[in-house]
């Protein structure tokens, strides 16, 4: 399946764009769409942190992508 990732913060500028696709195997879970991304674009996994959102709520690592979602990368945030 064919999934469309959109890109925030200090990701976009890693990925190059707001937004991409990834290829996965029917099944796969976040956990796998992550290290995907981290063989990808090894500066990702440089970052404190790096959740998912799918569907607009952080999910875990073990979620299971249908493929019509959603999916957001959400960089650590700083500010004051």
């Amino acid at each position: 399946m064919e999934v469309e990732i959109l890109a925030f913060g200090i990701t976009r500028d890693i990925v190059e764009g707001d937004s991409f696709k990834v290829s996965l195997e029917e099944g796969a879970s976040v956990s796998v769409l992550k290290e995907l991304l981290y063989k990808a674009y090894p500066k990702m996994k440089q970052l404190n942190s790096l959740r998912i959102a799918v569907d607009n709520e952080y999910v875990d690592e073990g979620v299971v992508l249908q493929g019509n979602e959603e999916i957001a990368l959400i960089p650590p945030v700083s500010g004051g």
